[in-house]
């Protein structure tokens, strides 16, 4: 068993305490099963105890055929952004944002309720209305989420992309849904450089034809002054009405555009901020974030807890290392939301803001985007502050939430995610198919459906690629790409991606999207990208077979590495790139990414007999 590092102080008024108390239970874990056995009555009580506001109606689940066709409250009406400006009082603070220039703005309840209804109304004014799209290139500031909100009012779908992202990247994305407006960056900060974004703003709305206006960022407020004084107008809608589509990483193609229900993805957020991490009314949340994660949509989800959300835009660790832990004192932040790849360069940094900052106010330090390292929790307890709920997450945007993540009523014991979130049924199946046993490794799974599971797949009429995406490796079970072991604690241990989807810096990314950079190179005969397990993170491994009578030198990396970055974004830009001599492929000449993934990782290989050239895989065995 792993060492303890954090017990809780049980105080029976936590969220979960109450909630045992009612359903009868005695500890968290019969909690959770009676949550995942009775999923209709949960997800009922989490409506009631988020204080969801709208008609809840009287059918709470149905489980229809399969985990696709099952439903959620099928006679409710309502609305997201109604919901997420219910609860702050007129005068208290809803948004800090704050610059990498140090530039701080406060916003408040009734400011911020101003500002959505005059959103809404000029978007009413465009023509804008329920289902319509509209899309957001910008920085992590209060606009964008104006922005959203208004939108949600109208029961408009709502897609954001950061603006690192180069045009043709963009297109890749937002083409594929076709929206009215875009939001568009003037401009942003980053490591201490200012991006001028006019140009490609520009380039932006030529590759988006069906394009009827867009606001950049400095005009946003001459845009809807004109409606200043309006009221708020929310129009309720089905509990499965589309609220965002977000973007997955797929491996070939473009990337799969995933559609939410906007009440499925709040829901799923605030039960999570409730139960697990008991955020409520005036409580200070940061995450960093770009707008181009679903860690900004699960953000402002915390406006529906009543909270104070603080949006940061800029390099984590400019001008100083402890940036991040200075907005913390400086805030007194109660949740603090970081990549686990931040916590780990703040370790190598030497970082010790248990002796340079007050973090008396810090409940809960949140980590997600990549596994955590046992290494990284010790330094979390010994260097940044000992009382503190150290809370490992584990999700993706395919749900917009997690499955695994913080237990306040459970120790914190090294290395591990504490155990499952209320209401979702996660497991780790062996290639059986069947539940794995403690410390097995396997699949994370999840056998029940949820709230915010997709409601499809743009353009996916049939559910091919929903299905393909998911529920391939177990029939019937939601097979999510990770690899995974239980403990004897009853919490998880993650050991990172079992799929070909990279992990950048945090962010998952597509290689189809590198492909189509690197490939353009006439010296380039074909390419992979792969993530390996390294340093307690992963890295991104680019191979390439170099055409004949051409040359792999530092000169052409630096020229590929320097396209990847203008090209798609800063994130793409891989770790290592190698020339290869082969690459394999399967007798349908589909390159293989999962064979190399598992043998630069030291996995059993397992495809094998799929490959039409399976000795090229001996070239990458040196490489474990």
């Amino acid at each position: 068993m792993s060492s303890q590092l954090w017990q809780p102080h049980l105080s029976g008024i936590s969220a979960i305490e109450k909630l045992q108390h009612k359903v009868g239970v005695q500890d968290y874990a019969h909690l959770h099963s009676w949550s995942i056995k009775n999923p209709g009555e949960f997800w009922s009580e989490a409506w009631d105890d988020c204080e969801i506001v709208g008609e809840k109606g009287s059918n709470f689940y149905s489980s229809g055929s399969d985990f696709i066709s099952a439903q959620f409250f099928i006679n409710a009406k309502i609305n997201v952004a109604e919901n997420l400006l219910a609860k702050g009082a007129d005068t208290q603070i809803a948004i800090v944002t704050i610059a990498e220039d140090g530039s701080r703005r406060e916003i408040t309840w009734l400011e911020l309720r101003n500002r959505v209804a005059a959103t809404t109304a000029a978007m009413r004014a465009e023509g804008i209305v329920a289902g319509d799209r509209v899309a957001a290139w910008t920085p992590n500031v209060a606009e964008t989420i104006f922005y959203a909100l208004g939108a949600l009012s109208i029961g408009a779908i709502v897609s954001t992309a950061s603006p690192d992202f180069a045009p043709h990247a963009v297109e890749d994305r937002f083409g594929q849904i076709e929206p009215k407006l875009l939001l568009a960056a003037d401009s942003y900060q980053y490591n201490g450089k200012t991006f001028d974004c006019t140009s490609k703003s520009v380039e932006i709305q030529s590759l988006l034809p069906s394009l009827i206006k867009t606001i950049q960022i400095k005009d946003f407020q001459s845009w809807i002054a004109p409606f200043e004084g309006a009221a708020l107008d929310f129009t309720r809608l089905p509990f499965n009405h589309p609220g965002f589509v977000l973007f997955s990483s797929g491996t070939t193609g473009k990337p799969k555009c995933i559609v939410h229900s906007g009440a499925g993805v709040m829901l799923k957020a605030v039960a999570e901020q409730l139960y697990q991490f008991d955020i409520g009314i005036a409580q200070k949340v940061f995450f960093f974030t770009t707008c181009g994660w679903m860690m900004w949509n699960w953000l402002i989800m915390a406006l529906g807890r009543g909270a104070t959300i603080y949006l940061f835009d800029g390099a984590p660790m400019n001008p100083t290392p402890t940036r991040l832990f200075d907005i913390a004192e400086n805030e007194k932040l109660d949740f603090f939301g970081v990549s686990a790849k931040f916590i780990d360069s703040a370790h190598k940094e030497g970082l010790e803001p248990i002796k340079s900052h007050d973090l008396s106010h810090l409940r809960v330090i949140g980590s997600t985007g990549s596994v955590l390292s046992p290494e990284s929790f010790d330094y979390v307890y010994s260097s940044i502050k000992k009382d503190v709920h150290l809370a490992s997450m584990s999700g993706g945007t395919d749900i917009c939430g997690c499955f695994l993540a913080g237990v306040p009523t459970q120790p914190v014991y090294r290395g591990e995610l504490q155990g499952p979130c209320l209401g979702m049924a996660t497991d780790v199946f062996n290639a059986a198919g069947s539940s794995a046993d403690i410390d097995e490794k396997g699949e994370l799974v999840c056998t029940v459906p949820f709230p915010s599971k997709p409601l499809g797949f743009w353009a996916d009429s049939k559910n091919e690629k929903y299905r393909a995406a998911y529920f391939e490796g177990f029939p019937g079970v939601w097979t999510h790409g990770d690899f995974a072991s239980k403990s004897s604690t009853g919490g998880f241990t993650l050991f990172g991606r079992s799929d070909a989807t990279l992990n950048s810096k945090g962010v998952r990314i597509g290689t189809a999207e590198i492909y189509r950079v690197v490939e353009t190179f006439p010296q380039i005969q074909e390419s992979m990208a792969v993530s390996q397990d390294w340093d307690n993170d992963t890295r991104v491994v680019l191979f390439v077979v170099i055409r004949e009578g051409f040359e792999f030198n530092e000169a052409l990396e630096k020229e590929i590495k320097t396209e990847l970055r203008t090209k798609a974004s800063p994130r793409h830009v891989p770790d290592l790139i190698l020339a290869a001599p082969e690459l394999p492929r399967t007798k349908s000449n589909k390159l293989v990414e999962l064979a190399v993934t598992d043998v630069i990782n030291g996995r059993e290989i397992r495809n094998r007999d799929a490959l039409a050239n399976p000795d090229s895989l001996d070239w990458f065995k040196g490489l474990a």
